[in-house]
């Protein structure tokens, strides 16, 4: 069974609040992802609606949006979740895990939500751009009047070898 420490954090009163999930509680947030919006009153937050931000496993492998699924993974890290760099432009591999909660999840970042839940990503209408035919160039006309000059250096011949029997 599921077992996790879950941190809600409330920006407007700027307080933190700590819950231990466990059992059927637990397991409604298995499969979720960071950036999901959930309902506080499955988990005993009655009245407000959560957003997943982020977490960590038990030995504190911090979870990444950008990888997906969730299973650990070494990636090269520029910044970031999971990677502070020293040097301007320094990129290590790190170890991080996938966006998605599992049972191996220990502790679940939330924020109260208080915006409007957007619905499900549906893919935007492609719109085809309009082709409009370039102008040919203008030349100028003193590129018209101009005569290429050949090159003073002469062509070398190349010399053709004989193949023997």
């Amino acid at each position: 069974m599921a077992k996790f420490k879950m941190i809600v954090s409330d920006p407007q009163t700027r307080k933190a609040t700590v819950a231990e999930l466990e059992g059927s509680r637990a397991q409604v947030l298995v499969g979720r992802s960071i950036g999901e919006v959930i309902d506080g009153s499955q988990i005993g937050f009655s009245g407000s609606k959560l957003k997943i931000t982020g977490g960590c496993d038990k030995d504190g492998i911090p979870m990444r949006a950008d990888v997906h699924g969730g299973a650990k993974k070494y990636v090269v890290l520029s910044g970031g979740v999971g990677f502070r760099p020293k040097r301007e432009g320094e990129r290590r591999r790190k170890l991080v895990r996938g966006g998605m909660i599992t049972e191996e999840t220990y502790q679940i970042n939330t924020v109260v939500f208080t915006g409007e839940v957007e619905p499900e990503e549906k893919p935007a209408p492609v719109k085809e751009p309009e082709v409009k035919p370039a102008p040919p160039p203008a030349k100028a006309p003193e590129a018209q009047a101009k005569k290429l000059k050949p090159s003073k250096k002469p062509h070398k011949k190349v010399k053709k070898k004989k193949q023997g029997k």
